[in-house]
């Protein structure tokens, strides 16, 4: 492999030339041990578009376990280092700076029973929702060509990236048209009549029934039933620094968000001051009425597009 143009710093382990990066990647990378860590480069640094099977195949030579990734990189670098972290096999991080305002550090008992009690109501659940899982996937397949499911990268507890998955309610290649149909909105960007959405996803949409797989992000214990939003790498990246530690928190289906205000309130900054407030005022007790709040406001469709 060619040499490494990449800017290296900080105390590093030696790197073999199977461990080495591509050579035109425009980041910086430190090692450390079994870490990477991949930020923004410089400005004095050179800029080249990176190659992602190259990537792949570097990631999987190299001894490197874990990738932590800056949020300066931008959507489309997070989203390519993801990509090829996860055909590697490695664990990849949004790094974030650490709180102590979660509830697992604050309620740690109770905490360890909302994950398990998180797990046992999603197995149980599987069995009845079967039928109702089954029929939206065979309307979807005869509805549009394209796949039943939709995958997308989302920032999960700690600032891990997870793959969160939904019915596909929108045309196939839906996501290279986000920044065209977004264009520089503010905010969340969700759009109430957004052209890329298929008849039946706005029905499927209506009434939440696209966010039932997510059931399978709670088995694999990336999501909770209730929790902040899980925030998508195109939001996630305009999180101003002040606020990022709210990426640190457990990500559920349902939440304070979803059922107070939902679509209704998409400045960034306010959504992540509820979250945060959730947070800080954590009880099973609130996470019990807020799951209570949740069926008359999906039945209403209350604020979902």
């Amino acid at each position: 492999m060619n040499a490494l143009s990449l800017k290296v710093q900080g105390p590093l382990v030696p790197v073999s030339a199977r461990d080495r990066a591509p050579e035109s990647l425009p980041c910086s990378l430190m090692w450390r041990q079994n870490q990477l860590l991949v930020r923004s480069p410089g400005q004095s640094e050179s800029e080249m578009s990176p190659h992602g099977d190259r990537l792949t195949e570097c990631l999987e030579h190299s001894s490197v376990r874990l990738i932590s990734l800056t949020p300066d990189l931008g959507e489309d670098q997070l989203r390519l280092w993801a990509d090829a972290s996860a055909q590697a096999g490695k664990t990849i991080f949004l790094r974030v700076p650490s709180t102590p305002e979660l509830p697992n550090k604050q309620a740690a008992l109770w905490w360890r029973l909302k994950r398990l009690s998180d797990r046992l109501l999603a197995l149980v659940m599987l069995v009845p929702l079967a039928p109702i899982l089954l029929a939206i996937a065979t309307a979807i397949a005869f509805q549009s060509p394209g796949p039943v499911l939709f995958a997308q990268w989302r920032v999960g507890e700690r600032g891990r990236l997870f793959r969160i998955y939904k019915f596909r309610t929108m045309i196939v290649g839906a996501e290279k048209l986000h920044h065209q149909v977004m264009g520089h909105q503010e905010g969340l960007h969700k759009q109430e009549n957004d052209p890329r959405v298929t008849p039946l996803g706005a029905w499927l949409r209506k009434y939440s029934l696209d966010e039932l797989p997510q059931i399978f992000n709670v088995l694999r214990g990336e999501m909770s039933f209730v929790g902040p939003r899980p925030w998508a790498l195109y939001d996630a990246v305009r999180i101003r620094p002040e606020f990022q530690h709210r990426l640190n928190a457990l990500p559920g289906i349902t939440g304070e968000w979803q059922v107070t205000a939902r679509s209704h309130l998409r400045d960034l900054d306010a959504v992540n001051l509820c979250d945060l407030e959730y947070l800080k005022a954590w009880s099973p007790w609130r996470d019990l009425k807020i799951l209570l709040m949740t069926v008359p406001r999906v039945l209403s469709g209350f604020g979902a597009y």
